[in-house]
């Protein structure tokens, strides 16, 4: 399941990305906007920040505008920025791989083998949910 971080940051790249190119956001239009407590959000906005998928104005008509394209930002992105692995263990993981402690043989270990395949499957519908595609919907 999504954390609420990383349900919350799909909300405000949705906000940003149904704004003209050239809009700032202030982070309270997007709390309001988008149903996000402002504390919160301020924080997923950092992160999203140091994740290089929004950029920032300071000043008094400062606010946060996308840096990425909502064409190139998946769901996959978000989910790993804000609650890691995809897979459901980390042998099967693409980017945080670790060995099972309790594995005797990794090469024949069927459960490991079954959740490769959910890895791929759930990757491959999160990589084609973009943020453009679910503002179109």
């Amino acid at each position: 399941m999504l954390s609420h971080k990383a349900k919350y940051a799909l909300k405000a790249l949705l906000y940003l990305a149904q704004q003209e190119e050239t809009h700032v956001s202030r982070t309270i239009e997007i709390a309001e906007a988008a149903s996000i407590p402002k504390k919160f959000l301020e924080q997923i906005l950092l992160d999203l920040k140091r994740g290089h998928f929004v950029g920032s104005k300071q000043g008094k008509f400062g606010g946060y505008y996308l840096l990425k394209s909502k064409n190139d930002i998946t769901l996959a992105d978000i989910h790993r920025l804000f609650d890691g692995a995809i897979a459901l263990l980390p042998c099967a993981s693409l980017n945080f791989y670790e060995r099972c402690s309790d594995c005797v043989n990794e090469s024949e270990c069927l459960l490991r083998h079954g959740l490769i395949t959910i890895r791929e499957e759930t990757l491959k519908a999160m990589e084609g949910i973009t943020i453009a595609s679910l503002v179109k919907k």
